[in-house]
């Protein structure tokens, strides 16, 4: 038998209870977003086709507070001021390329980049519905990155405000670069649409990109 009772007590102490469960729940939702994960949507095609426009992504706001970033990330960073479009705290999405140290030269022979004097091969790099592939760059370079800062480039590479598209227009490091503590986290998964549902991986051609050589 049911104790009518008791029973009223209980629903009465779960509508008591239920605010502070919301508001728990609330908080947590808030922190988790402030501190650990956070979604962004691609709004522009320099990723294409790693990720394309309205995709989302999910980033890992929390895993750089114990390591350095790595060749191959795919990174979401807030923009240098001369890199903005007009929108104050505009969140870039890119992937890194050079680390701090990291000597990168365009091109090889077969008009790969080159990392520490390693060729990379990038089979990410945009194709068109042809199969036509974008260089890797639209022109030499031949650059080092300064300690702290990431050299970062669109996968999209023809249609990317990225660390390429800055130098020639600079030729100045410091602007074609951004630092190492501007970014929000890293991308490690797209999440909707779900037929294109995915995780983004580092491809495992920087497995073998050698470390810069120290300096004295």
């Amino acid at each position: 038998m049911i104790d009518e009772q008791t029973g009223e007590k209980r629903r009465g102490s779960f509508w008591r209870e239920l605010p502070i469960l919301v508001g728990v729940a609330i908080l947590v939702a808030v922190l988790v977003r402030a501190f650990v994960l956070q979604t962004f949507y691609i709004p522009s095609p320099s990723m294409e086709h790693t990720l394309n426009i309205w995709d989302r992504v999910l980033v890992n706001k929390l895993v750089y507070d114990f390591r350095e970033p790595r060749r191959g990330e795919i990174v979401v960073f807030k923009a240098p001021s001369d890199w903005q479009s007009g929108t104050e705290g505009e969140d870039f999405i890119k992937r890194i390329i050079g680390v701090g140290g990291d000597h990168v030269v365009c091109c090889d022979p077969q008009q790969h980049l080159m990392i520490n004097g390693h060729s990379l091969t990038e089979p990410y790099i945009y194709k068109d519905v042809d199969g036509n592939q974008d260089p890797a760059a639209d022109e030499p370079f031949d650059i080092t990155v300064p300690q702290g800062r990431l050299w970062v480039m669109g996968d999209h590479r023809s249609a990317s405000g990225d660390s390429l598209e800055h130098w020639e227009q600079t030729e100045n490091i410091e602007e074609a670069t951004i630092k190492s503590d501007s970014i929000v986290g890293r991308a490690f998964t797209v999440f909707w649409p779900v037929k294109r549902a995915t995780w983004l991986s580092v491809p495992k051609s920087f497995d073998d990109v050698p470390d810069a050589p120290r300096t004295k």
